[in-house]
């Protein structure tokens, strides 16, 4: 009796250990020259996996209002002053507009898989 359950903990600790453990990711997007920059390049679409997070990160000497009003995923990260950040975790998958409710032709297209 006490070597069946060694066999079935011992296969639960195999099992584990052999499991691979899917995170998260993370992107860091800037606003800067009011345009939505990814590691210094423009970009209008934004292509990330559910589960991960957008970090906004303000670049810019002015205040930016990051907003999306999609159903996918609607929220308001208010307006904060160059060097401060704000995240937001896209957890469906889909396809959204995110906005620059100060600077009007700031639009990002995100495409969450």
């Amino acid at each position: 009796m006490v070597l069946k359950n060694f066999k079935f903990v011992s296969f639960v600790a195999v099992i584990l250990l052999v499991s691979p453990v899917v995170q998260a990711g993370e992107v860091v997007v800037s606003q800067t020259g009011k345009t939505f920059m990814v590691k210094g390049v423009k970009v209008e679409t934004l292509t990330i996996k559910a589960g991960d997070s957008v970090i906004f990160l303000n670049g810019d000497p002015w205040f930016h209002n990051i907003f999306s009003l999609s159903e996918l995923k609607a929220f308001d990260l208010g307006s904060y002053p160059q060097g401060q950040s704000k995240s937001v975790t896209f957890e469906k998958p889909g396809s959204l507009d995110i906005e620059c409710a100060i600077h009007p032709q700031m639009v990002l297209k995100v495409e969450i898989q």
